[in-house]
């Protein structure tokens, strides 16, 4: 699977320099999917060097035929869909139709950047002196280095590389050692594209070897990680010492807030949709339910009843609603949570094990856990799995406090028929990102980011580009 690939500098695949390789699992069947190439500390300089003539080329690109390329790929990544897609569920072990899904959106990513090119303003300031012109422009920031995590590798990949671009920059991509063939499969069309040699490279391998060879290096100008707090810091820590600019974009813990006023049917549908999206293995997704006490028992009720009728499978069969979870750790993670929960007072009212009829595999069964206390551990650890923990509130100012106590500040959804609280809880949550009745926040046009311990920063959106750029002010006097 992995022989048409390598490590993907200037323009070219390459094996890496000791032909050394790493085996990629299938979480569906514990099976070895093949052997990915593991780069070198040379294939790293190599790549480096890559990007250095690569930024060179591409920030002389005028900005309409940047533009032009990255809406290509946009174009190629639609017409490839179903190739992007099976790597999704071989790898990640996401189901079909929501690997296509994951397809789409990226290609909406590189479209909206290939318009943003076109669009990087700069500013003339009136000037205070009568001889002076004050001008403001944005130039490309150099060489990125984009980390790209297991979850979500072709949205995630796409947003760092397709911002880069629009920007002027040249990027080496670093894909997660479990997800490595989606992306090198994007590297493909990349190339098809027309973006020349240098300009994106790859680096298939050890995470830690790779990213510390890349922050160490004055080459790279940028980090942009989407990782868990913990990798977060100790990345900011290493980029301190080159004052490189970093966004990040950390682990989340999400409030899921379920007002008096709310149509539980409707509410739900948009926590089915939220929570089980590539089987709760999403920095967005709903941890924290807060269900008003006197809504509890309906939407407990009618929540466990659409939650059993999703298919548990294999991503590539027809009808699979939860693949597999993606790795062996991250099951055993799971599990050791949900036991924890259990000890502190938890009651499972559904799931809570690995489901019965599957010999291999990461499967677990969604989980819905009820009279969790804001104290368990569930309420302040990441579960990061398809485990919904419910609990109950009586006053708006209440449960918004509760949500608030946590040091992620990502996502927050909230459910209600009053405008007045809509507005309050999306004004008071301590979130980058608010849902009000709806389980979608992440699309190409607007920014995606959070606060506090999620980290600082933002991609998509019109914002997004700005994190790529230098400004530079110029004080002209017109005479010498």
């Amino acid at each position: 699977m992995y022989s048409k690939f390598g490590q993907f500098i200037d323009g070219k695949w390459r094996p890496s320099e000791k032909k050394e390789y790493y085996d990629v699992i299938n979480p569906a069947t514990e099976e070895v999917i093949g052997k990915a190439s593991k780069a070198t500390k040379n294939d790293v300089i190599k790549a480096l060097k890559s990007a250095e003539k690569g930024f060179k080329i591409w920030k002389k690109t005028s900005a309409w035929e940047r533009s032009s390329k990255i809406r290509k790929i946009s174009e190629l990544m639609r017409e490839r869909k179903d190739v992007l897609a099976k790597w999704l569920a071989l790898e990640v072990g996401k189901p079909l139709i929501e690997g296509v899904g994951e397809v789409v959106s990226a290609a909406d990513i590189f479209e909206w950047n290939s318009e943003e090119t076109k669009r990087i303003f700069g500013q003339t300031v009136e000037s205070r002196f009568e001889d002076t012109r004050v001008q403001v422009i944005y130039q490309p920031i150099g060489v990125v280095a984009a980390l790209v995590p297991w979850n979500f590798p072709i949205i995630l990949a796409s947003r760092k590389i397709s911002t880069a671009l629009a920007a002027g920059c040249s990027v080496i991509v670093k894909p997660d050692v479990i997800t490595p063939g989606a992306v090198m499969e994007m590297m493909n069309i990349i190339n098809d594209a027309g973006i020349p040699p240098g300009v994106v490279n790859l680096l298939s391998g050890d995470p830690e070897q790779i990213s510390n060879d890349l922050i160490a290096s004055n080459i790279v100008k940028k980090v942009s990680i989407t990782g868990s707090t913990r990798v977060g810091k100790l990345i900011l820590k290493k980029a301190a010492d080159k004052v490189q600019r970093v966004t990040m974009e950390l682990s989340g813990h999400a409030p899921f807030i379920v007002f008096e006023d709310s149509n539980i049917d409707k509410v739900t549908d948009m926590a089915i949709a939220s929570k089980y999206r590539n089987n709760g293995q999403v920095c967005i997704s709903p941890s924290r339910f807060y269900i008003h006490e006197s809504k509890k028992e309906d939407f407990t009720k009618i929540f466990i009843e659409k939650t059993k009728k999703l298919k548990i499978g294999d991503g590539l069969k027809e009808g699979t609603n939860l693949g597999p979870i993606t790795t062996k750790k991250r099951l055993e993670e799971i599990e050791k949570i949900v036991e924890k929960t259990k000890k502190e007072g938890g009651k499972v009212l559904y799931g809570g094990k690995r489901p019965a009829g599957f010999n291999k595999g990461y499967f677990y069964e969604p989980t819905i856990i009820d009279n969790i206390k804001d104290n368990f551990t569930i309420m302040t650890e990441e579960p990061f799995g398809p485990i919904t923990a419910i609990t109950t509130f009586k006053k708006f100012d209440e449960v918004i406090e509760r949500a608030n106590k946590h040091d992620c500040g990502l996502a927050g959804y909230v459910c209600t028929n009053s405008m007045e609280k809509a507005f309050k809880a999306s004004e008071q949550l301590e979130t980058g990102i608010v849902a009000v009745n709806t389980p979608v926040v992440a699309t190409a046009e607007t920014p995606f980011g959070g606060i506090k311990q999620t980290g600082y920063g933002r991609e998509g959106g019109s914002v997004g580009i700005k994190d790529y750029l230098n400004i530079k002010y110029t004080h002209l006097g017109l005479s010498g």
